[in-house]
């Protein structure tokens, strides 16, 4: 491959975002399209149905050994298994499947770098399952130095990283307490030098109260004890914006759900942060594609941990997503993304 990924991809999961931008040398199985929506030809990967299959899951924890406890459902005691067996189905066109050995030989040498929340956790651990059980003989690394954790496949020089962040914009800690500044992306330094930056925010932009992780929101010169939540994280996403160098609906209701929404839409439709999200790209001066992961995930209330995940029966986890799983399709469609040819209209 003559090519290499300049810039970054970027993910955004049940209300967040992956945009991919490089410049002119990039690869040319890269999407764009002029209103940042990813689509090739007349499909639209993103609008579909959840369908049975059983060929489905493609790994276990016997075949990736190094799934988290609070991901691993089925070790943990959920008695079902049909949520194992669904793949997504997009309305006019066939999905490829994921093929973790092409995955490698494309990006031989490359490193990758997730860049998120624990939902970020959630599919870097799928993607490094789903390498891991393409090449199994294959010796592996997996290391975490601080707020970094790396998983290499030495024989393909590649690297898939995760590095914690839940806001992307910088949370500092001073005097008056933790400060959340919209304006400032200092910790944005640690991404540079990556092949391809997938990110994911959201989630903890909705905390209050004790699980709220700053005393202050600083915008400008101005602090405030709060804001609304939405305005603060348009303008934090503005920030991760324009930064060219470099989820989740929540339910408490997902306990004993088996089966996923047969509908194509979900009947709520999206959170107001989608719009947030879809508004500042259209700003954007880089190129930026979308990965708008949000409906088909919603569709899935059966796939969260729930009793079977952290805290076992004393926790209710509907935030994250039992491994193997959602997280998995979501790589699929990142693989997908990255694969197929761009639309000639769109160059």
């Amino acid at each position: 491959m003559k090519h290499w990924i300049k810039s970054f991809c970027s993910f955004a999961f049940v209300v967040l975002l992956v945009s991919c931008h490089s410049k002119t040398e990039q690869l040319s199985m890269l999407i764009g399209h002029e209103d940042h929506y990813l689509q090739t030809g007349s499909c639209d990967f993103f609008r579909g149905r959840w369908v049975q299959d059983d060929s489905y899951p493609s790994y276990n924890s016997t075949s990736c050994p190094f799934i988290m406890k609070e991901f691993d459902c089925q070790k943990n005691g959920r008695p079902d298994t049909d949520y194992l067996k669904y793949r997504w189905k997009p309305r006019r066109c066939k999905l490829p499947r994921f093929n973790g050995l092409d995955f490698l030989r494309r990006f031989k040498g490359k490193r990758i770098l997730f860049v998120g929340d624990s939902l970020s956790l959630n599919q870097w651990k799928s993607l490094t399952c789903m390498l891991h059980v393409s090449v199994p003989q294959t010796n592996y690394t997996l290391e975490r130095k601080g707020a970094l954790s790396t998983f290499t496949l030495q024989e393909y020089r590649i690297s898939v990283a995760l590095s914690r962040n839940g806001f992307l914009v910088d949370l500092v800690k001073e005097k008056m307490g933790a400060v959340l500044k919209l304006d400032s992306i200092n910790n944005g330094n640690a991404w540079r030098g990556y092949d391809m930056l997938i990110f994911n925010t959201w989630h903890w932009w909705l905390h209050t109260e004790r699980k709220q992780p700053w005393d202050y929101i600083q915008q400008g010169d101005r602090i405030h004890k709060d804001m609304d939540r939405l305005v603060a994280f348009k303008e934090g996403l503005t920030t991760w914006s324009n930064g060219k160098d470099w989820n989740s609906s929540k339910s408490t209701t997902c306990h004993e759900e088996t089966k996923p929404l047969r509908s194509s839409t979900y009947p709520k439709g999206s959170p107001p942060a989608v719009a947030v999200v879809k508004s500042v790209l259209k700003k954007i001066s880089t190129h930026v594609t979308l990965l708008d992961m949000t409906t088909l995930s919603q569709l899935r209330k059966d796939g969260h941990p729930s009793i079977y995940g952290f805290g076992g029966k004393r926790g209710n986890d509907c935030s994250h997503w039992c491994l193997p799983g959602v997280p998995d399709t979501w790589n699929q469609l990142l693989y997908a993304t990255l694969i197929t040819p761009r639309n000639s209209k769109n160059n």
